[in-house]
């Protein structure tokens, strides 16, 4: 089956393009690299890169900006960039994705640990987070053919906390996490928020 990986040349996108690659095929996109190219902060670019790949048995998103910094810090500017791109990003990815997904299909979401369990610095992060479960729970209730559409919730990724300079261990590895989205891509659950400790 053909499966579109937003974002699937990072960190978690590569190792979810790993696990289903010997099932699948896997096209990536991401903002610079991948089988193609989007800019997930424009409905436009979307709506191209669907063109481009064409019908596919499910879309998962892996990839989404947000700003991470207290919140006396976050400037209009921060809130804008986080819901412009991995709110309404992810959003446009659903409204405009449903015509390229087959019958049955789906569609996979990302969000993070950060919507339900807040940190000092996480508010633009938290209330995007946050939109988008929301957003899916309500989206797989009008979702056309059965397309279904659930979201996983990340915990912090080892890999990143190993580039941060902070201690791997706090986190899970993405290796792990991607168990998550293969049980969403290839499950019969919708508006489900998957969380991936659970996988781990």
């Amino acid at each position: 089956m053909r499966v579109l990986i937003v974002g699937g040349t990072g960190t978690i996108g590569s190792a979810v393009a790993d696990i289903l690659a010997p099932e699948h095929e896997v096209i990536t996109a991401g903002s610079t690299t991948g089988d193609h190219q989007v800019d997930l902060g424009s409905a436009p670019s979307i709506r191209d890169l669907l063109t481009r790949v064409g019908l596919v048995g499910g879309v998962i998103c892996c990839a989404g900006q947000a700003a991470f910094k207290p919140l006396a810090e976050l400037t209009d500017t921060d809130f804008e960039l986080s819901l412009s791109n991995k709110l309404m990003g992810q959003v446009n990815l659903v409204r405009l994705g449903f015509s390229s997904v087959r019958d049955g299909g789906s569609i996979t979401l990302t969000s993070g640990v950060l919507a339900h369990e807040p940190s000092h610095g996480s508010a633009a992060i938290s209330l995007v987070n946050a939109g988008l479960e929301g957003f899916a729970r309500a989206a797989s209730l009008e979702a056309p053919r059965g397309i279904r559409v659930n979201v996983v919730s990340p915990p912090w990724v080892s890999e990143t906390l190993a580039g941060m300079g902070q201690d791997p261990s706090g986190g899970v590895p993405a290796a792990k996490v991607a168990r998550a989205y293969r049980a969403s891509f290839g499950g019969t659950q919708t508006g489900q928020i998957i969380d991936a400790r659970e996988f781990a």
